[in-house]
């Protein structure tokens, strides 16, 4: 199995490295299924080659042929080989970006990569921003990635080991010292760990619960972020100061790692008290044993020895006495070798954390022990040399603590409405407070506010859900006590529709005692209050809800507390579900700037969190065009980002990836924050044209996308029908259920499964249906008209990246093989009416597209991606068919019986369509 036609020089090495996998591949198939697995494999490979070439129905009636005779166990591993082959694939490519990065650090030439933080600084350089414009931006950063449990990761975990032990084999093999005894032996070992995936059940036989997915992200932490990320902030101090030689430079701690995974409870009953205390715990025992792992290597290197260096006094009577306080056994024996006593010292408080009074209270007490010992060795160490990896063990305290990553909770708007409204009927405060017009709820939640005395009855008896809701706050507090107030600071409020929403979690959060009012009239608040505008409705609505807050007293007294700070998160999910995601886009977009406008106005600062995930119909895309497409004047402001399920293999699996992708983020929104801060924050006249012109397409494009999604009667059963949503159910990948409720209504089907079930059936419409109307009815108007929406893609970065992720869309979508899934719908009249619909809005699209961008072809300026996505279509579209196929002879097995076999082939044909796209939902 060879990817081939790939011309490009600079491809050369990665067209190697696919040839020798898909060869290694090809043995093992003969090995398995002899040459008739391998033949067969072959033979549907090529018809679907020439398919796509010629798309004569000679050639598309033997394919089918091929599919309808294929017959279990031969079928299963067909499946497998193209499957098998993607995940290849997507390890060479990845292998390629990290050789890629060496070659621009090797050119004789001191080639700089685009993206990079030196090209960031030179950037700034090159721009006269002067330095202390730079480190007031330094000082104002804020990049915060977000790992979640969204269940859209197709591949478990013993794959991606196995994929990262490939990766690293691949990349050994790049040496050019290499002896051919060498490169024998390092080539065995690759055909040994492809046979091992091969020999690998790639599908989980059981939904991972909470703890499973807890351990799934903490894994991340431990293969790579632990270290990647001190090293940004290391780089970038080291270019600035390489730039700017005359200038002394401080980078602070502005990029840090969250999670939701334990402690996202919103339609997740499985998230309860007890399971987010366990991960609070989990997460502290993988940084203490992270700690431990630097500290015994530190030990090793700090050999020093009073009889050859002279060490302050005052140190070593510190020593002296902290020794008395650890057992005698584990002391350092040799007296002389001071720091190794201390680091004894330090390493028997760090392993009694949480455990006796001998551990350290938090992660401050261990970075004063740590700078102690650091100030003293730098006095006999040669000036202007580092003590690397101390310093960098100081900055990794400083970035993790004792919680490891910051834990958000989450939960719906209705779930804290439901809870305070039994309270306040118990206290004889409102019969049915649920009922109460949304100015009588504001009231109301103020009066209990300002009242420092508690509305909840100890010894009463609350409803379950209640106690439940009560629980969670109390965890909060005693979070706070247990791993510091860092291990929990946002509290996020799904379905914002009102400024009640926000006033009723922190009415809950003064039952536990993290929001206190004082006798003096102070507020004590110890957690951040975050709506979560989703639908576009909220999202217009977003601007005036926080307005009304930032005008009561009660929550400026709350926001004074928090750093005048208020974070606010933006879905991108059900925004796109809901409204089209041109509509989406623009509605986003514009909710920030409004925001951000009024927030100004009262003096607060904000943090937007965006709710992207990894498919383009949620968000989608580099995390530094993510970051290049806000608007302009928010960049200044903290930026924070979901990171979710197949997003996080993809990027922070590989050490030399997970670099890249972060160095990516962190240098574009320095430049776009930096430049803003140079600049004056207006917008000029020709963007406030262009704002007007996105306002009316999102208008049209909204109207477009309505008409088929909620008013043609028949699309619900067309997208049950002619989508694997009912298989994908099956596909063990998340603990949370996959409808907010027990219901077939489309709003309550969450946003993963919509975009995950339009990516595997090819048609991809929540990234592009109706787009092109919106874009297509403006230019049509006049050729000026078009003109504008070229000028806006030229000089536009929220409108280039809005068109460059529909020709992605666009490309990866694939008419002729979504086609072979209207044979799924049960009234074939009525889904080739809708597919029509469908096959008219893409053609339209895809026009005007390329009339915006000038090309020939969708994605002609990335021809990289381009040429991907072309070459990898031979191997998906045998996998597409082959779930049609499936999907027939297992719906009707379903009216009689189950086939537990015929099943598993589906789920390997949907984990497989995942890896050939790259994208699941």
């Amino acid at each position: 199995m060879t990817l081939q036609n790939q011309t490009n020089d600079h491809t050369t090495p990665l067209r190697h490295d696919v040839n020798l996998l898909g060869n290694m591949l090809g043995e093992i198939l003969v090995h398995h299924g002899g040459d008739q697995l391998l033949n067969k494999v072959e033979t549907i490979r090529k018809l679907t080659k020439d398919l796509r070439k010629n798309q004569e129905a000679h050639t598309y009636n033997l394919l089918k042929e091929e599919i309808q005779n294929l017959q279990p166990p031969l079928r299963s591993q067909v499946i497998r080989a193209f499957s098998i082959y993607f995940h290849l694939v997507n390890i060479a490519e990845q292998n390629h970006r990290i050789r890629r990065r060496r070659e621009y650090q090797l050119r004789d030439d001191h080639g700089v990569q685009p993206y990079s933080l030196e090209s960031a600084v030179l950037n700034l350089k090159e721009n006269n921003i002067e330095k202390d414009v730079i480190q007031n931006v330094l000082n104002d950063l804020s990049l915060e990635l977000i790992i979640t449990a969204h269940p859209t990761e197709a591949t478990k975990r013993t794959v991606l080991e196995i994929q990262k032990r490939i990766a690293n084999i691949l990349i050994q093999l790049d040496q050019n010292n290499l002896t051919a005894n060498e490169r024998e032996n390092i080539e065995e070992s690759l055909f040994n760990e492809i046979t091992v995936l091969w020999q690998t059940d790639e599908l989980r036989h059981r939904k991972p619960t909470v703890m499973d997915e807890v351990r799934n992200g903490l894994y991340y932490f431990d293969q790579t972020l632990f270290d990647v990320l001190p090293d940004i902030h290391q780089e970038l101090e080291n270019r600035l100061e390489e730039t700017y030689p005359d200038e002394e430079w401080s980078v602070p701690n502005f990029l840090h790692f969250g999670s939701w995974i334990g402690g996202d409870r919103d339609g997740n009953p499985n998230v309860t008290p007890e399971i987010t205390w366990s991960t609070l715990k989990k997460q502290r025992e993988i940084v203490l044993k992270k700690y431990e792992e630097v500290l015994v290597e530190l030990m090793k290197r700090f050999s020093h020895s009073t009889t050859r260096v002279n060490v302050g006094e005052d140190f070593i009577k510190a020593v002296e006495k902290e020794e008395r306080t650890i057992p005698e056994n584990k002391r350092w024996r040799v007296e002389a070798e001071i720091y190794r006593r201390k680091f004894a010292i330090v390493l028997e408080r760090l392993r009694q954390v949480g455990q006796s009074d001998i551990g350290y209270p938090s992660a401050d007490d261990l970075l004063e022990d740590i700078t102690h010992i650091q100030k003293n060795v730098q006095a006999h160490h040669p000036a202007k040399r580092d003590l690397k990896m101390m310093k960098k063990f100081v900055r990794q305290v400083n970035l993790f603590g004792f919680h490891l990553a910051t834990l958000d909770i989450r939960n719906h708007s209705g779930e804290h409405e439901a809870a305070i409204s039994e309270l306040l009927k118990k206290v004889d405060i409102s019969e049915n407070y649920s009922d109460l017009p949304e100015e009588e709820k504001v009231h109301l939640l103020e009066e209990v506010l300002k009242d420092p005395r508690p509305i909840s009855l100890l010894n009463e008896d609350y409803t379950e859900e209640t106690q439940e809701m009560l629980k969670v706050f109390q965890l909060i507090r005693e979070a706070h006590r247990e791993f510091g107030k860092r291990s929990i600071q946002v509290y996020l409020i799904s379905m914002t529709e009102s400024a009640s929403d926000l006033l009723e979690v922190l009415v809950l959060a003064k039952e536990a005692g993290i929001y206190r009012l004082h006798a003096d009239g102070t507020v004590e608040s110890n957690l951040d209050v975050a709506p979560l505008l989703e639908t576009v409705e909220d999202l217009k609505a977003g601007p005036s809800i926080l307005e009304k807050l930032f005008n009561m007293d009660v929550y400026n007294k709350h926001l004074n507390h928090r750093n005048n700070n208020q974070e606010i998160m933006l879905g991108y999910s059900d925004g796109s579900k809901d409204g089209g995601t041109l509509t989406a886009n623009w509605r986003l977009y514009k909710a920030q700037q409004e925001i951000h406008e009024m927030a100004k106005e009262y003096n607060v600062s904000l943090k937007f969190f965006h709710g992207r995930g990894g498919s383009l119909g949620r968000g989608g895309g580099p995390l530094n065009r993510s970051i290049a497409s806000q608007p302009v004047e928010t960049l200044g402001d903290g930026v924070k980002i979901t990171e979710q399920g197949e997003v996080l293999s993809s990027r922070y699996l590989l050490t030399d990836i997970a670099y890249r992708s972060l160095e990516q983020g962190v240098s574009t929104l320095l430049e776009g924050a930096a430049h803003i801060s140079k600049e004056t924050e207006q917008t000029n006249r020709s963007e406030e044209n262009w704002e007007e012109i996105m306002e009316e397409a999102a208008n049209v494009s909204l109207e477009k996308y309505q008409s088929l999604v909620f008013n043609d009667q028949d699309f619900l059963t067309y997208f049950n029908e002619v989508t694997p949503l009912q298989e994908i159910s099956e596909l063990n990948i998340g603990s949370r259920p996959m409808k907010r409720k027990d219901s077939t209504k489309f709003e309550n089907l969450r946003a993963i499964p919509w975009v995950f079930a339009w990516t595997q059936n090819r048609q991809l419409i929540p990234a592009w249906y109706a787009s092109g109307t919106g874009l297509a009815e403006y230019a049509d108007r006049s050729d000026e008209n078009l003109s504008h929406l070229q000028q806006m893609y030229e000089k536009w970065p929220f409108f280039r990246s809005t068109v460059d992720n529909l020709q992605m869309a666009l490309t990866k979508a694939d008419i002729q093989t979504a086609k072979e899934y209207t044979t799924l719908a049960n009234d074939a009249e009525m889904g080739e009416r809708i597919f029509n619909n469908i096959v008219e809005e893409y053609d339209k699209t895809k026009d005007i597209l390329l009339k915006i961008t000038g090309d020939e072809e969708l994605l002609d300026h990335q021809p990289t991606i381009q040429e991907s996505v072309r070459l990898r279509n031979p191997y998906v579209d045998p996998l597409n068919f082959l779930q049609v196929e499936l999907i027939k002879e297992l719906r009707l097995l379903d009216e009689t019986g189950t086939n537990d076999d015929l099943l598993t082939e589906v789920l390997l044909t949907i984990s497989g369509i995942a890896a050939g796209l790259r994208n699941t939902g």
